[in-house]
């Protein structure tokens, strides 16, 4: 199974989203071809109602403790409730560029 793969089970078990995307960004950076270190992902969850963006973080990174201790390297986040979903007509922001190293210095 791969990290993304585990990513994916792992969150969908714990919150059961509504809606789940995890993106490896890992070939954004200075990495070997076919590296799984850098993640973004969007999960639109009903658990997330009445929750901090960093109470949100927190519950994820728990999720992925494991994951982020062995394989990520760099995990991007954006945690939304289904209202703040469809105010943002399912947007989401665009990942900043690598400061440190990337493909696009090279």
């Amino acid at each position: 199974m791969t990290v993304q793969q585990t990513i994916e089970e792992k969150i969908t078990a714990s919150l059961a989203p509504v809606h789940l995307q995890v993106v490896n960004e890992s070939y954004k950076h200075n990495v070997p071809a076919g590296s799984e270190s850098h993640f973004k992902v969007v999960i639109v969850c009903g658990g997330f109602e009445g929750k901090s963006l960093l109470q949100r973080h927190q519950a994820v990174n728990a999720i992925l403790q494991e994951e982020l201790k062995r394989d990520i390297h760099a995990l991007s986040m954006e945690t939304f409730t289904a209202g703040e979903w469809e105010d943002r007509n399912g947007r989401t922001a665009s990942t900043p560029p690598c400061l440190g190293g990337g493909k696009a210095d090279t």
